[in-house]
């Protein structure tokens, strides 16, 4: 009798194990995506003055994170995330605004980004004259 229920329990178990499955995907509804996901778009973003990141230490650093929903310790996420949206995630195409006046005065200031855009690898460093410079460039990514 003891053989029995071992085997009678091993043979309920290995159907479990080999059949559960199978019925959790025949009740799902065909056609019906999880809305919980979405590709990952978080990064960290640093400011700190002189000539390159290697040898300058950050002053200020913030996170921005852009999905599901703009948040982070950025002071502008949503207005940053929104910036990002329109270039694609491309910092590279931010241009400065239109009628700004910076002086020409040389202080060095370096910007970093890194983390994931829309589940990319993003790795991104640009040096600006000045902080009016930077400050030009975008209207709330480098804002913090």
């Amino acid at each position: 009798m003891r053989n029995t229920a071992r085997w009678a329990m091993t043979l309920g178990l290995t159907a479990t194990a080999v059949c559960g499955p199978l019925t959790g995907a025949a009740l799902a509804s065909p056609g019906q995506a999880p809305t919980a996901l979405y590709a990952p778009s978080a990064l960290v973003l640093t400011v700190g003055h002189g000539e390159s990141a290697i040898a300058v230490t950050p002053e200020r650093a913030v996170t921005l994170t852009c999905a599901p929903r703009p948040s982070g310790t950025h002071p502008a996420a949503g207005s940053a995330c929104a910036e990002l949206w329109g270039v694609g995630g491309n910092i590279d195409a931010l241009r400065a605004r239109d009628g700004v006046m910076c002086t020409k005065q040389y202080d060095p200031v370096v910007i970093t980004v890194d983390g994931v855009w829309q589940g990319q690898r993003v790795s991104y460093e640009r040096t600006f004259s000045n902080e009016c410079v930077k400050n030009a460039h975008g209207s709330g990514l480098f804002a913090f």
